[in-house]
């Protein structure tokens, strides 16, 4: 039975992310399927390869989140250092996992090194979760999913997610394409959000598109709430501002 879960939090782990040297893509990623599951993605977090200072962070990342999400770090390098701040993070050691030694073992063979072996650690008492489509086992410590930097990797390790895990109810959302400028529509969208106040509505201007000038978005848990909100809101603008709903 997948387990139900309210809020999540993204740690992004890794040197060449905060450096540029890499175009972090794992964050949206992961925040589109949280939300095609009802979670919500509350805070994303950006650090060095640190192990006192990740750990300092899943902390505070745990104390306020259900779930918290790790990418990167992971791996037969030096500065894969996630594992370990884990376990500091839980104040645990960690130990070579036998299921992840045989496994490795049977993949590398007769080129097994002691690099591909710091993949069989993990923190003690941590979980190895696996599914039939994604057999190779993700790390689950009290909550803290260890998950890949390597985007291809990552994507990939989102279906053992979404297999894991659900929220208390999905999220519905409308859009709503206009032909005013963002500063023109905030008295409408003001109106809207004092009157929808469980409606979560955002806007987002376009430059250069001859279709529309800016998009308004209605979220909620209710369908119904949303379907009013959106009424409201189409309701007061003049027909002619009107590109199109989605």
């Amino acid at each position: 039975m997948a387990q139900q879960v309210g809020t999540a939090a993204l740690l992004l782990i890794g040197n060449e992310l905060l450096s540029g040297k890499v175009h972090e893509q794992n964050l949206v990623e992961l925040a589109r399927t949280l939300r095609a599951l009802g979670i919500k993605l509350s805070r994303a977090v950006v650090v060095l390869d640190d192990v006192e200072t990740i750990a300092r962070e899943i902390r505070a990342l745990k104390a306020e989140h259900d779930v918290v999400f790790t990418s990167g770090g992971v791996g037969p390098t030096h500065d894969d250092v996630t594992i370990e701040a884990v376990a500091r993070a839980f104040d645990v050691s960690v130990s070579m996992h036998p299921t992840m030694e045989k496994l490795l073992r049977d993949a590398y063979k007769e080129k097994t090194t002691e690099g591909h072996l710091r993949m069989a650690l993990v923190p003690e008492g941590a979980e190895l979760v696996t599914t039939s489509e994604v057999p190779w086992p993700t790390v689950v410590m009290k909550d803290v999913w260890v998950l890949p930097g390597v985007p291809e990797i990552f994507r990939m390790k989102l279906s053992v997610v979404r297999a894991w895990m659900k929220g208390p109810l999905p999220f519905v959302s409308k859009a709503v394409f206009t032909r005013l400028e963002e500063a023109a529509l905030k008295p409408l969208i003001d109106t809207v959000v004092a009157a929808h106040p469980d409606v979560e509505v955002g806007s987002y201007p376009k430059w250069f598109d001859d279709t529309y000038k800016t998009k308004v978005t209605f979220d909620a848990r209710d369908d119904a709430a949303v379907e009013r909100a959106v009424e409201r809101f189409v309701s007061e603008l003049p027909a002619e501002h009107l590109a199109r709903i989605e």
